[in-house]
């Protein structure tokens, strides 16, 4: 039995006589690859029932699916033949390690140089080269092959040849470091690498994790105001120095054989996996609360957080201090103290009111400030109980305040007048028209 019989391997199987079926028109009446392969396989054990059956693929075992599942399932004897990729890459003049992949199996990790047989037709050489030129570029150098006829193409233009059929392939090049478009982690890496080298550039080869440490604040706060923005171009840009800012801690750390980029990704690819075992676990999540109480839940654990003590205090010190006011005030929710109704809210926040009114009245600074940031933390714990995010809505607040601020000030010396020289009626009154035109607006 033959996968296909419109190969020159096929002739030759009848030019010394060997007698065969072929599984095309299987092939024509699937909807997909998927389904032939299933149908495929369940033909060949069907046949094999009652003889002892050969089947045969144009190219290498290896290289074909169906033969990988009867593998796996069958008693079997491998009489491996020229793979396709080995023909395609001989062809296009590779004289190094490779991938290879069919073009119905395109997905997944992709690495240059690259060769894709079984592109047979015009429809699949466009979903290739849209997958490839995500990857790798529109210009990225290739090499088409159809027939065993080799033709260097840019990337773009691998759905724009004459011929497909089962033996086109294509073969992308690898491209020196400097003359690539597109790039992945392991790229940034070996940038930073050539940075810090003995020959590289001094400012990086200088720097610590010290001396760079507010840089990933800076940046982290540049990709917030992109998104508060809403400006997709920007966003890119920010989540890039992001990224170059984990990847650059993460060099130095390598330098010092504690751990690597590929230590960084699998520490946090196994987190999100461990985390969320409502999706790859037993655990079960009707709804964003749940997946979080599920989150929480198996975060505790890997951080052998016995208690909710443990959890508040390991809430960073140098979050921004209303930030980390919310997580501690969210933990400690989670812990049984939480204010139960906007009542307990206003009594506490008067009760705290009364205490920094008689400290101030006492002039005792340092009371002053105590029990002015107690009544700071009853404010995030309101927040927490009305489900503010209390950041955002301070943020809110002072571009508002800003904003009137500005209108007010334009009233006033609209009018001619002094901002420090009005009186008090005269300045609730331009207060009153900058908040009615702000709010216009």
């Amino acid at each position: 039995m033959l996968r296909t019989g419109l190969l020159p391997s096929a002739e030759s199987a009848r030019e010394v006589g060997i007698e065969f079926e072929t599984l095309d028109a299987l092939y024509e009446k699937s909807r997909n690859w998927d389904t032939f392969t299933e149908k495929a396989v369940r033909e060949i054990k069907r046949a094999a029932k009652n003889c002892n059956l050969c089947y045969c693929v144009d190219g290498g075992v290896s290289e074909d699916r169906i033969a990988g599942i009867l593998i796996g399932d069958c008693e079997t004897e491998i009489i491996e033949g020229a793979t396709k990729g080995a023909k395609a890459a001989a062809a296009a003049g590779l004289s190094c390690a490779y991938q290879s992949v069919s073009a119905y199996e395109i997905d997944g990790k992709l690495t240059l140089p690259l060769v894709v047989y079984d592109i047979t037709d015009k429809t699949l050489a466009g979903d290739v080269k849209l997958v490839l030129t995500e990857r790798f570029g529109d210009n990225a150098p290739a090499c088409f092959i159809a027939d065993g006829n080799p033709k260097k193409i840019p990337l773009s233009e691998a759905d724009r040849q004459v011929t497909y059929n089962e033996r086109t392939a294509l073969v992308v090049y690898d491209e020196p470091l400097l003359e690539r478009k597109r790039f992945d982690m392991e790229d940034l890496a070996e940038i930073l690498r050539r940075l810090r080298a003995p020959d590289g550039c001094p400012w990086d080869r200088a720097q610590t994790h010290e001396s760079i440490r507010i840089n990933a604040i800076e940046e982290a706060y540049e990709l917030v105001d992109a998104i508060d923005c809403n400006d997709p171009d920007k966003m890119c840009e920010e989540a890039g120095d992001v990224l170059m800012q984990a990847a650059f801690h993460t060099l130095i750390e390598e330098e010092r054989g504690n751990f690597t980029l590929t230590d960084v990704l699998s520490g946090v690819c196994e987190k999100l996996i461990t985390r969320h075992t409502h999706v790859f676990g037993k655990d079960k999540a009707q709804n964003a609360d749940g997946a979080l109480s599920v989150w929480d839940k198996n975060k505790m654990t890997e951080k052998h957080q016995q208690t909710f003590s443990d959890a508040v205090n390991d809430v960073p010190y140098c979050f921004p201090a209303l930030l980390r006011a919310q997580k501690v005030a969210k933990r400690m929710a989670k812990g049984g103290w939480a204010f139960e109704t906007n009542d307990d809210c206003k009594a506490k926040f008067a009760e705290k009111a009364e205490e920094l009114a008689a400290a101030v009245k006492s002039g005792d600074k340092v009371s002053i400030a105590a029990e002015f940031g107690d009544l700071l933390m009853v404010l995030a714990q309101t927040a927490y109980l009305l489900g503010v995010d209390g950041e955002q809505a301070l943020l809110d607040a002072v571009k508002k305040a800003a904003e009137r601020f500005t209108e007010w000030e334009r009233l006033v010396l609209a009018d001619g007048k002094d901002v420090n020289a009005l009186t008090g009626e005269e300045r609730s009154d331009y207060y009153k028209k900058a908040k009615e035109n702000v709010c216009a607006c």
